[in-house]
């Protein structure tokens, strides 16, 4: 008597139990015991182990198909010609945040980073020479022939784990490296040089 493969049975063979273990309410030993009156047998031990290792499985592909379906009905946006600098950051940013309000008076793509000692500039390539002009001083180094791939996903992601992880794992798997990840609330934003883009949008099309 295979003991995993009868517990597994058993569970697939009733909804309702795996429909307890997504909500969190199965009790281990009790379903046990009803197993192996079931099948009559007296390895308790060894069905509560497979019942625990069979649980583990099914919660994490439920979970793996609550982040695929977030995936799937995001929206995507695609910025190609994209650059990114890295500055040390000046005691005032007065001057980027002149640069930025440029930017979007010409409806261009400007995002700001500001960490501890660096700030990172993302923005349009037509941008690289006023930024090698204006930020010289400050300027470590500027990237450029760089994508931006943009995920707007619904409310839902607040609520569930490991969807930024997910889409790294994914990305990582076909030899793409995220150069650079940015979110604000349901926005996920992400930089990969522009080789990568075609090879990534068909990753992240569910």
């Amino acid at each position: 008597m295979n003991i995993t493969k009868i517990t597994q049975k058993y569970i697939d063979d009733h909804p309702s139990i795996k429909d307890c273990i997504v909500k969190g309410i199965i009790n281990y030993s009790a379903l046990a015991r009803e197993i192996c009156n079931f099948h009559k047998t007296n390895q308790f031990d060894a069905v509560l182990i497979a019942a625990r290792r069979y649980f583990y499985k099914v919660k994490k592909q439920v979970h793996e198909t609550k982040i695929i379906n977030l995936i799937k009905n995001s929206k995507l946006i695609v910025r190609n010609k994209i650059i990114v600098a890295i500055l040390d950051k000046p005691k005032d940013l007065a001057k980027i945040y002149n640069f930025q309000k440029h930017v979007k008076k010409e409806k261009g793509d400007f995002n700001l980073i500001e960490g501890e000692e660096v700030v990172t500039i993302i923005t349009n390539a037509k941008y690289s020479k006023i930024i090698l002009n204006e930020f010289k001083t400050w300027l470590i180094q500027i990237e450029k022939n760089l994508a931006q791939i943009t995920l707007i996903f619904s409310p839902e992601i607040e609520t569930t784990s490991g969807v930024v992880n997910y889409i790294y794992g994914l990305l990582s798997d076909k030899g793409i490296n995220v150069l650079e990840e940015m979110s604000c609330w349901t926005d996920l934003m992400i930089i990969l040089d522009n080789k990568d883009l075609s090879k990534a949008m068909t990753v992240l099309s569910f």
